[in-house]
């Protein structure tokens, strides 16, 4: 892992339109990055949503996907967390950004993945693989999550054990946090898992649901529409296999518009970018 310093002096005024200043730059592995940015004094978002951001492309025009933002609603700047794709039209250029340099915003946060788009309950599991564990780096950093579960269990499962370092360091520093540290170990429960390289645990989130595994491992009873939450956040074929397994738990899929017992993040960026 590599890691580019936070700036010390004030950020440079952005030359590009919406554009930001980037912050710092921290390289988790050959496929795996994040970057924080400035952040415009007029953005409000709720923890969980996402924003588009990206570079000018080589025709002068903007280059834009869709990311969620990975700091909560609090945070002075914001955080992003991103796969690098060698040929993608984004992320190949994306991926050397450096500390100094501007990155375009568009300042109109949205998703699914947000509180009010569940009814109350008990449990909320995060159910992510890869970058889509981004909007719950957000949302496990919000106190409005401990507030509204005596439970909180992420779920998050890569190929390699180094594809899961930036989750695994975000959870250890949950407990040192000055707004949820108090409460954080005894509601969040972290169960992190590979599929190719051997690890404590290992296993797709679909496979550990089904077996049971996962609830014998943490001592939870069985998921239930009636104390359980869920929010997921991956591939489009990763979420519609989720989709699946939560259905036949009887939870039921939910929208701001209609809350109900689980919410799909259907923006959320791929491999292709």
């Amino acid at each position: 892992m590599t890691e580019a310093a936070a700036m010390t002096d004030a950020p440079a005024k952005p030359h590009l339109p919406d554009a930001q200043i980037v912050t710092s730059v921290t390289h988790w592995t050959d496929r795996l990055f994040s970057f924080r940015v400035t952040r415009p004094k007029s953005l409000r978002f709720r923890s969980g949503e996402f924003v588009m951001i990206g570079l000018l492309g080589e025709n002068g025009k903007p280059l834009l996907r869709a990311y969620s933002i990975a700091s909560p609603s609090w945070d002075e700047e914001l955080e992003f967390y991103s796969i690098k794709v060698p040929d993608g039209p984004l992320t190949s250029k994306l991926q050397h950004i450096k500390v100094g340099d501007e990155i375009i915003l568009r300042p109109k946060p949205v998703g699914t993945l947000v509180h009010d788009a569940l009814l109350p309950g008990n449990r909320i599991w995060f159910l992510a693989t890869g970058t889509g564990l981004a909007p719950f780096a957000s949302l496990m950093r919000d106190p409005e999550t401990y507030d509204k579960y005596d439970q909180v269990i992420m779920m998050h499962t890569c190929r390699e054990v180094g594809e899961l370092e930036y989750g695994r360091q975000l959870v250890e520093s949950l407990k040192d946090d000055p707004l949820i540290g108090d409460v954080v170990a005894d509601k969040l429960r972290y169960y992190p898992t590979t599929t190719r390289e051997p690890s404590p645990l290992m296993g797709r989130i679909t496979d550990n649901l089904l077996s049971g595994k996962v609830f014998a491992d943490l001592g939870l009873p069985q998921m239930d529409a009636e104390h359980d939450r869920a929010m997921v956040c991956g591939s489009l074929a990763f979420n519609h296999d989720v989709k699946a397994v939560l259905e036949k738990f009887g939870l039921r899929e939910g929208a701001n518009s209609e809350p109900l017992e689980y919410v799909v993040e259907k923006a959320f960026v791929g491999d292709g970018i």
